[in-house]
């Protein structure tokens, strides 16, 4: 029997990806932490480019990036030393196993990305002599965000699983299925963000931003299927456990910030 659920799930999906944005940060605190080494040993070499490009390219860089909204890269021109431009786009299908956790449940997610943005880069320091202090922004812009996230839990046989609160346990003949998308479909949505953008050899920087979009609560479908009649601890079925795991996180719509976290390298004409 299959039944068709609509929730937000938007706490749960805050929590998870602000884990992941944490450990991309703490990578991004690693390449800061190259950067002032690189700065410390020799800040004159980063000032000087190996290669020689026309002189309109100067303002111009390139990057590549990864983070919690996919792969990709951006575009960035310096207007001045105090703002610059970046056109990007982050996409790509990655898989979290077990990853999205929903009052005990963990469910696997494939997330397939497809990110534009257009930011505008604030360097309070840009004109500073400290080439650290110089490498700092502020970045606030827009976003259009066309995000699709499979959500799936396998209840195998003789298996516990949770769900708003309430164990449901299956027997060695029974097992059940609950799976469902969440979508941030078309949605344009403004940005805020903190970055280092950080030279560390001749043309050749580092790259690290972390920030927030404001989206909205995701619209999220979910289903269950297989042996969904079975009886919880609280003498519910699981398919009506659902139900009232959805009532619940419908309730709840201040979560409506997504979390973003990146890293990559730079390239400077």
């Amino acid at each position: 029997m299959k039944t068709q659920k609509e929730l937000h799930l938007n706490k749960s999906i805050f929590e998870e990806v602000s884990m992941k944005a944490l450990r991309i940060m703490l990578a991004a605190g690693a390449l800061t932490a190259v950067a002032g080494t690189a700065f410390a040993a020799d800040e004159q070499v980063v000032k000087e480019s190996v290669y020689a490009f026309p002189s309109y390219l100067s303002p111009v860089s390139v990057r590549a990036e990864v983070g919690t909204t996919g792969y990709g890269g951006a575009i960035s021109y310096r207007v001045n030393p105090y703002v610059g431009l970046s056109l990007g786009y982050n996409g790509g299908d990655i898989s979290w196993s077990d990853e999205l956790k929903i009052d005990g449940t963990k469910y696997d997610m494939d997330m397939d990305n497809n990110n534009t943005y257009l930011n505008a880069e604030i360097y309070p320091w840009g004109a500073s002599q400290n080439t650290f202090a110089r490498s700092l922004y502020v970045a606030a812009g827009v976003g259009y965000l066309d995000n699709d996230y499979g959500l799936t839990k396998n209840v195998g046989s003789n298996s516990l699983v949770k769900v708003n609160g309430e164990r449901f346990t299956t027997s060695a003949t029974q097992s059940a299925k609950i799976d469902g998308t969440m979508s941030y479909d078309n949605n344009i949505s403004p940005y805020l963000g903190f970055g280092l953008n950080a030279p560390v050899y001749k043309n050749i920087g580092v790259f690290g931003e972390v920030g927030a979009y404001y989206t909205g609560n995701p619209t999220v479908s979910l289903k269950t299927s297989g042996d969904d009649q079975i009886i919880g601890s609280n003498g519910n079925t699981l398919e009506s456990a659902v139900e009232k795991e959805q009532r619940n996180i419908e309730n709840k719509s201040k979560y409506e910030w997504m979390p973003v976290a990146k890293v990559g390298m730079s390239f400077k004409f």
